[in-house]
């Protein structure tokens, strides 16, 4: 069964770290790049990046030099590491498929002191 599933979610002060997991069930990355997106609460979702077939990134601006995805392939995981938090990144962190049309459940990340 082909499937995203997503852990990691949490409270968190700004300036700090969490990482978000994507366990990808029958998704072969070395043909498949994968995407996070984010939807904040009363807006779109919106890209936040992705690693391609071959281990590139592409990052939105708004989280570049603080936000890294990278990929397990032998553990069929992504990850969304995000340091140096603010309190706009508050949102539900979706991981996703684009070739399959996959979705993740979403995870959601609160950024508050």
């Amino acid at each position: 069964q082909v499937q995203l599933v997503e852990s990691g979610g949490g409270l968190v002060q700004p300036g700090g770290s969490l990482r978000l997991s994507c366990r990808a069930s029958g998704i072969d990355f070395n043909t498949n790049v994968m995407a996070w997106y984010r939807q904040a609460p009363g807006k779109q979702r919106e890209f936040v990046g992705d690693i391609t077939e071959i281990g590139t990134n592409y990052y939105t601006d708004s989280v570049k030099g603080r936000f890294t995805i990278s990929r397990d392939i032998d553990r069929h995981t992504v990850y969304l590491q995000m340091n140096s938090l603010k309190s706009e990144d508050t949102a539900v962190y979706y991981c996703n498929s684009p070739r399959k049309n996959l979705w993740g459940q979403g995870m959601q990340v609160t950024v508050s002191s």
